[in-house]
């Protein structure tokens, strides 16, 4: 496989079968070619994500910390801004890239999280259209829908320069596992974490949010589907170029 240089030379695909590399060759590089608008475009989203989850210091007129952080106990923060998390895993993946620096670990947590969430979140505005249009306007919902369906294309860049080693996607499978048994099976702390749904209230007695079913169950079962189909993809992209480079060196063995 091979990396960018001083002169910004793409690297070359792998011949992975198309299932594993949807995109065509034209959009990989151009995605490659933009990759620090790419990154920018994330760190905004990244910071959009945030404020939308309750963390907003702008407008000064609202409480630093509200909405859904304000309802969730601290400790568990890092488990509730399912997407803002994965578009820095992408930020962070492109940008340690471009600048010489890929970390296997990094493309691998930002793999699972475009695919994961860059389909849960269209699929639950889907499922519940009624209520989230009731709690939104249209501008904002067609905003949620199709800039996560675009984490979905990003994800399919990183196969570029990543090799998906085992490794690497052990530990996604645990950061994004762990996140679906607290968002979903086994809080610790509290009720389940999962982004805010339709039909949620807060709890007056313990302040916390209620999760109606079966709202709550539909909306798990797409993380849980999607935690394991990343999974899926990820070790298949890993088996796939590892095959390629065997019959590479065995067609190489064959011509000496």
């Amino acid at each position: 496989m091979s990396v960018t240089d001083e002169r910004g030379v793409l690297p070359e695909p792998d011949d992975l079968p198309r299932w594993l590399a949807p995109l065509p060759r034209w959009l990989e590089d151009f995605g490659l070619r933009l990759a620090w608008v790419v990154v920018a475009i994330n760190v905004v989203g990244t910071a959009f994500g945030f404020w939308y989850y309750g963390f907003q210091p702008i407008p000064l007129s609202t409480p630093l910390v509200g909405l859904q952080f304000s309802h969730e106990p601290l400790v568990m923060w890092p488990f509730v801004p399912d997407s803002p998390v994965a578009t820095l895993f992408i930020a962070l993946s492109l940008a340690l890239w471009k600048l010489g620096r890929s970390n296997e670990y990094v493309n691998a947590l930002a793999f699972f999280g475009c695919w994961k969430l860059g389909f849960w979140t269209p699929f639950v505005l889907a499922l519940f259209f009624d209520g989230f249009i009731s709690g939104v306007t249209w501008p904002m919902y067609a905003f949620l829908f199709f800039s996560h369906l675009a984490m979905v294309v990003q994800a399919f860049l990183i196969h570029r320069y990543s090799d998906f080693p085992v490794g690497a996607v052990a530990l996604a499978v645990l950061w994004y596992g762990f996140n679906d048994v607290v968002d979903y099976f086994v809080p610790i702390v509290g009720t389940p974490h999962h982004t805010n749904l339709p039909g949620q209230l807060v709890d007056a007695t313990t302040g916390f949010y209620t999760h109606p079913t079966p709202t709550h169950e539909y909306a798990a079962a797409g993380a849980v589907v999607l935690t394991l189909t990343a999974t899926f993809w990820a070790l298949s992209t890993r088996v796939k170029k590892l095959e390629l480079e065997r019959d590479e060196r065995r067609a190489n063995t064959e011509r000496a």
